[in-house]
Parts: structure tokens; sequence; C-alpha cells
């Protein structure tokens, strides 16, 4: 928010420098960006003197240049060659001298010795438009015969310059969203400070009624989204362009001036920050304005030429016809003043902050009033800015007003009350603050005591500080005027005792996976938490009943938090698929939330509410793509497990610890559970995603997927103890066994047999081929499997290992009705 230093000064009186009152802003918690200097015309006039046409003749080269000497009020006149009809002889002109920089928008160009068909000229004799304080290029400026010669033209034309303080202002602080705001925090500063600082609100004592009829009445049918509306009329106005004082000020804050009623309304909302707007009487059939709402599907065109439609929640100001504005945020095509406008009604409400976020970000409207008013206005000062208002209307554009304010405010807002003890304001500063200083910022902060105590204050909140509604708000702002600073670091340093707590480790072991994943030549990804309800509406998996719903969401594209972590990553991918960036290898850790409607207990607001912790693995494209080492290859689901056991394996959880379960759902086409051995509790899934769900994504290939329960893996390696064992010293021995079996038959059980009939000596087993097809028995599949035994007190020989194959080779022939090929 840009504040301008001089308008800053038209209500504080205070001595500080731009550059003090920006430290001082930030001090206070507005914090201030950069302090630039403008002028109310750009490049300040520096370089051009007002000067007197001695002589004039024609060039003896053109038709229509002329050759000039001019006074400037040096010793010797300058011979200017002009080529403007308009010179003449006496004339007092203004001039850039040789050096002199001048501005056509952006650009600018530097007066130069020059000669012009062969007569050289030192300067030029100016127009308007060339130094940039009119629009006129018809000839030169010629000014009144008293101006003196040799005077600089930036004192001739009053140029001021002014100093933009760039103001950042957080939601919370909207009471400092406008100058008068700025000025009355700054002021608390000042006298916390003992600095010159004398604070003046514009006076509205001569506001007048001029007659006693006419007035546009009001009605509002909806008090819940305008708690209050104020208007008034203003009768036979002249709507003509603002005076220059007025265009400056807006200018200089980066405003563009319209005319001068329109003008004024933004003078005052950037002056005490409440917003207003002015419709043309002519527009408002019936003679009286309504405030309601418009059924859902009404269509309503904007000042900006652009047809929406209506919601049945966004609050319209109507005649009785049709809507005239959307409240609190844009007006429509026949709400502005023109200027044929000659009767003005001028609206001053206040708005239900919620209502107008909403509508707001509904039709992606973002304006100065939906910014003032979505963050809350005062409710209290709305007929003060509209007697101001309407005050500068009668003094610019004349008029009358007609008829009494309208005020509809049925229920009052009343000021906060807030209890306060100094024993929590030492507490949570830090330091002890003599109870004098405390009563005095509160004081200087327009906040009433009440009542008082020994250690208790209680406090009148003023309306327009809607941030503060607790006692910690106001210590808050206590501190902010005292100044952190302020507050000493003490002499002793106290500290505790720690020790690795769970969540410590487990975020030690997130990092360590997370370089394992980096390592292999996966991209960590991060996705938003907030996803559309779409994705659940019609799920089983993930069933929208479970969702957790946003009380206020931006979107519908935002508007429930996510239950598992893929619809992310699919999104992601899509993305990068659209931008040739077809091999994907993605992970990430992230929150999914849940909704339990049956865990709703009475006294515990958040027992039906549950969030897990989890990890996304998606895989997709080439694994090996146009390599001169070796031949391309597709990424498989069988690769996606085996990251996935390199890091159970890593996090000290064995394949002897968890069994597979083959399952598909609507989220995949075929899928493996993973679940902790004789527990059957769920650690994660992976496997290859349904066809539906990438086709939703317009994604034309496979994708493989998985989702491990990051808070279920963490308590089962809880107890964990980290143990190790020499290498063995003694030789492994490789087996290998060609079985046929039936094709519903999958590794996972040959494996878990093998182990089960093993138990010491085996310490792998290895799948290395699959083969289907011609030669074998219809059903039938093969798998070349090998064994890995080993021994680590002494070499295996062959009657041992002979033995223990024959095992193996017996139970998955009892199992599993294996036969050996």
């Amino acid at each position: 928010m840009n504040i301008s230093y001089n308008w800053l000064k038209d209500y504080l009186d205070f001595d500080l420098t731009p550059e003090e009152t920006s430290a001082a802003l930030t001090s206070l918690g507005l914090e201030t960006g950069g302090v630039e200097e403008v002028e109310t015309v750009k490049g300040g006039l520096e370089g051009l003197v007002i000067g007197e046409v001695l002589t004039c003749i024609d060039h003896p080269d053109s038709d229509h240049l002329h050759v000039t000497t001019v006074n400037v009020g040096q010793e010797e006149p300058l011979q200017i060659v002009c080529g403007a009809p308009n010179v003449a002889v006496g004339q007092k002109v203004v001039v850039a001298l040789v050096g002199t920089k001048l501005y056509q928008g952006e650009e600018s160009f530097t007066i130069k010795k020059s000669k012009i068909r062969g007569t050289e000229s030192f300067g030029m004799i100016c127009a308007e438009d060339e130094i940039g304080i009119g629009t006129s290029h018809a000839g030169i400026i010629v000014l009144p015969v008293d101006a003196k010669v040799g005077m600089p033209a930036k004192e001739y034309y009053n140029i001021k310059s002014d100093y933009i303080l760039e103001v950042d202002i957080t939601p919370n602080r909207i009471d400092g969203a406008s100058h008068y705001g700025v000025a009355r925090d700054l002021e608390a500063y000042l006298r916390q400070n003992k600095l010159k600082g004398a604070l003046t609100l514009p006076s509205v004592d001569d506001f007048k009624i001029d007659e006693p009829t006419g007035a546009i009445t009001v009605r509002v049918e909806n008090t819940e989204a305008c708690p209050r509306y104020a208007g008034l009329t203003i009768r036979g106005v002249k709507v003509t362009e603002s005076p220059e004082w007025l265009k400056e000020k807006l200018t200089l804050i980066g405003q563009r001036p319209i005319n001068n009623v329109v003008d004024i309304t933004n003078y005052v909302l950037h002056s005490m920050g409440h917003p207003l707007h002015a419709f043309d009487v002519a527009h408002i059939t019936g003679g009286e304005v309504i405030v309601r709402t418009l059924p859902e599907g009404t269509k309503f065109v904007t000042l900006d030429e652009v047809e929406r439609t209506l919601s049945d929640r966004d609050l319209m100001i109507c005649n009785d016809k049709e809507g005239m504005c959307i409240g609190g945020v844009f007006g429509g095509m026949k709400s502005g003043v023109t200027e044929s406008t000659t009767e003005v009604f001028l609206e001053s409400a206040y708005f239900n902050p919620t209502w107008i976020r909403k509508t707001a970000r509904r039709h992606g409207l973002n304006t100065d009033a939906s910014f003032h008013f979505e963050r809350g206005c005062d409710p209290n000062d709305t007929i003060y800015v509209l007697k101001y208002a309407a005050m500068l209307i009668k003094e610019i554009a004349g008029g009358k007003i007609t008829g009494d304010i309208q005020d509809v405010y049925p229920d009052p807002v009343a000021k906060p009350i807030v209890k306060l003890s100094y024993e929590k304001v030492n507490s949570l500063i830090g330091k002890a603050i003599d109870k004098q200083t405390v009563r005095s910022i509160l004081n200087n902060l327009e906040m009433v005591i009440t009542e008082e105590s020994d250690d208790m204050l209680t406090i009148e909140i003023p309306t327009y500080r809607v941030d503060v509604l607790r006692d910690v708000d106001v210590i808050e702002d206590i501190l902010r005027v005292y100044g952190y600073n302020n507050i000493e670091i003490g002499d002793n340093l106290k500290s505790n005792l720690s020790y690795e707590t769970p969540t410590d480790k487990g975020y030690d072991l997130q990092n360590l996976v997370s370089e394992q994943l980096t390592g292999s030549g996966f991209n960590e990804i991060m996705n938003n938490s907030l996803t559309k309800e779409a994705y659940y509406t019609d799920s089983v998996v993930y069933p929208a009943s479970k969702c957790v719903y946003l009380l206020n969401p931006l979107s519908t594209d935002l508007n429930v938090m996510r239950q598992t972590l893929i619809y992310g990553g699919l999104e992601s991918i899509a993305y990068n698929r659209n931008r040739q960036n077809p091999d994907i290898r993605f992970y990430e850790f992230g929150n999914c939330y849940f909704y339990d409607a049956d865990k709703k207990t009475e006294g515990e607001t958040l027992k039906e509410y549950s969030e897990e912790y989890h990890l996304g693995i998606w895989l997709s494209g080439s694994s090996i793509d146009n390599s001169w080492t070796s031949a391309n290859e597709k990424s498989s689901v069988f690769q996606l497990k085996a990251y996935v056991e390199n890091i159970l394996t890593r996090l000290g959880i064995p394949v002897s610890k968890y069994d597979y379960e083959q399952f598909s759902n609507e989220i995949f086409s075929t899928a493996i559970a993973i679940q902790a051995k004789g527990k059957g509790k769920s650690l994660g899934v992976l496997g290859i995603v349904n066809k539906k769900l990438l086709k939703a994504q317009d994604i034309s290939t496979e994708v493989y997927f998985a989702e491990l329960n990051w808070d279920a893996l963490m308590k089962e390696i809880r107890k964990n103890v980290i143990t190790y064992s020499e290498m063995s010293k003694f030789p492994a021995v490789k087996r290998d066994l060609a079985l046929l079996l039936d094709e519903a038959v999958l590794f996972d059980q040959i494996e878990k047999i093998a182990y089960k009939a093993e138990r010491k000596l085996l310490k792998e087993v290895r799948l290395f081929d699959v083969y289907e097809g011609k030669n074998l028995p219809e059903g039938k599949k093969s798998y070349a499997v090998k064994f890995v035994l080993q021994d680590d007190e002494k070499t295996l020989n062959d009657k041992q290992i002979d033995a223990i194959m024959q095992k193996i080779q017996k139970s998955l022939e009892s199992e599993l009705g294996a036969q050996l090929r």
C-alpha cells in the first residue's frame, strides 16, 4: 500500500524525516519496504526557467521555423530556433536550457546545443505536453506578463516533491490501510517516545441537510450480509475534472483520476480506510435502494463490461427492477457517475467480511473496496465518512443535500471488552513494564480503561481494531508501541535437558529415505493438501463422507482436505507430460486427513478428525531412454516394488517382517497391500494405477504408485534395536530350481514357503525368470528361482546342501503342487 508522506502530514503534525517515518512504522508492525521521492510533475521541471522573447525573425532556410533571442536571466540572451506558430516578441515563455532532461511518458531526452538547418540553437521553448503540465501541443506556453524572467519553472508552477512509503499491510491490520490509520498508529509511537505528534481528524461539524425532503430511501432485506447501510442524496452536482490538488494526491499513490465525484470517494477511502460508492440517481428507479440477494443464475454486467452469473449468496445493491452493484465488490454498468450525472446517491456501508470475500473469490474480482470490506471495516465510522465525503462533494462539485441521512443499523456493533492483567503483560513480554506506561500506551491506542484494580484492567477496544479481541492481542499492541528493541536480553541463559523423541527419530529417518530416493533418481514434489471434492464424490476407497471440508473454501477446486497423495501426484505427472517430460520419478511426504462421524463425541471437538503422515512414490515413462550404454527400458511395477522394499529394509523392516496381499479396486487395476506379519496392520500399498483415473487426468501411459503409511512404519520400528554381525568368512552356495506352477501362484508364496522350510541357512530367494506359453500345459507357468545358502560358522558340504534343497522342494510340491522342469 502506498502512503504519501505529505498526505500523512495532513492528519499528523510531526517532524520525522521520511526515512525516520519508515523506521518508526516498521517498528510498529506496519513494515515499510521502501521510500521513494516523487514529484507532481516527472523530473520536477529541473533545468527549466522563465524567459522573455526579445526578438523573433523567420528562419532563412525554413517556411515555418523562427529564430528567436530569449532573455533567461543570464548575462547574454540565448538564440533559440522555435517551430511554434504562436511565438512572438515580448512573450514570457518556459525555456529548457542545454542539459535539461525532458520526459514523455516512460521515455526521456536531453536538450543539447544543436544546429537546425544551419542555425545554432541553445535550448528549447516548451509547450505544455513537453514538460508534463498539460496535454496541449498547439503551441508554446505563453505566461502572464508579470512572470519573473530567470525564475525556475519549478518555483513558478509550485512543483512539490513528496515521498511515497511502501507499507506492507498484514491481513489482520486493516486499521492501518489508510493515511489516517497510519497516522493514528504513528501518533502512539511518537507519544511513547516523547516526540512531537498531534493527530487531527477532519471535522464534519459543518455538515448540514440543505433541504428536508427529496431523499432516496433505503431498504435492507439481508442484514446478515449487510449489518449497516447508510446513504444520502445530493442533487444539482456538476461532474467535471477534479481540481489539481485532488488529482495529484491520487496520482502519487497510483490511483487514476476519473471525475470529481468518483475521485472524492477514492480520496476518502485512502484517507479514512472506508470504501464509498456514488450512484447516479437517474438509475435508481422507484426512488429506493434495496439491499438484497438475487436468484441463483441471474446475469449481471459489471463496470468492466463483463457479464457475470450471480450466486444467491452474492449481495446486491438494487433498484426496484434490477441489480445496480455487487455490494462491497464492484459496480455495475448502470451504477457509475458520469459527466451527465446531476444527482448522486452516496453510499456508506458495513458489509459482512465473509460474504464479501466469498463473492470476490467467486467472481475473480479484487478491488480496493473488496480488499477493505473482506478484512473488516469499522461499522461505527460509517456516518462520519459519509458526511466527510458529502461535504467534499458540495465543495468541489456543488449541489445540495436533500433529505435526511438514511441509516439502517438494526443491531449496533458494540466495542469489544477485554480483561487484562499486569502479571500476564509482564509474563508474555518478558519484562516488568511500569503500570503507568501500560496505561499510557493503551490511551495512545484509543483503548479506553473502564475499570481498574491493582492487577486487572477492563478495556474497551475501538471497533476499527478488528484484530484485537483477546488479552494477548492487547499485549501484542503494548509491546509493539513500547518497542521490541527495548526488551533487554537477560544475563542468564536458561536451558533444559532434552532427548530424542519419536518425532525426532521419524524426521531423521524421513531425511534418510529422501536421500535414498533422490540418489535413485527421484524428484521430491510438494502438493497442496487442499484438493477438490470431485475426486471423492463417487469413491468407495476414499468416500466423500470421510472428507474434511473447509468452512470457507476459496474455490470448488480447494474445498476439502486430501485423503490420499495419489491425486496431487497424478496432477504433477500430467503437468510434466504436457511439457515434454514423460519420464517420471516422484516422491512426496505429506499429511492426509480423515473425518469419521462415528467417533464424534460430546465435549471433544476434534475427536472425529484424524490425520496420517504418508509417503507417496510415482513411476511412469522410461527408466532408461536413449542411452548409448543400455537398451531402452520402460518403468515397471516391479521396479517400484524394489524401491519400496529397499525403503523398508533401510528402516529396519526386512522381508520376513511383512506379507503381501494382492487386490484391485477403483484406484489400482492390480496391486498388493503390505501388512505387518502376524498383526494384519497395513503399512502401505503399491500397484498399477487404474486407467480410468489416468484418463481423467489425460495421462496416456502406465503409472505405478505406492503409498506408505509413515506413521505406521514408525510404530513398527519403535522397538527396533540396531545390531550388527560380522560378515561370514565362509562362502555362500547358490542353487536354482525351475518350477512348473499354476498361473495363480505368486512368487511371494514360493518365498514364504522356502523361508519356512529353512529358517537358518537360507539367506535369499530370488526370481530370475518367468515363462508362460508354448510347450507348457494350459494354465501353467514356469518360475526360475535362485536360492542362496550360507552358514556363518563353517563351509557347507554337498550333503547338507542337497538335504536343504530337497526339503524346500518337497514343501513347494506339497503346498503349491510345484513340479521340477
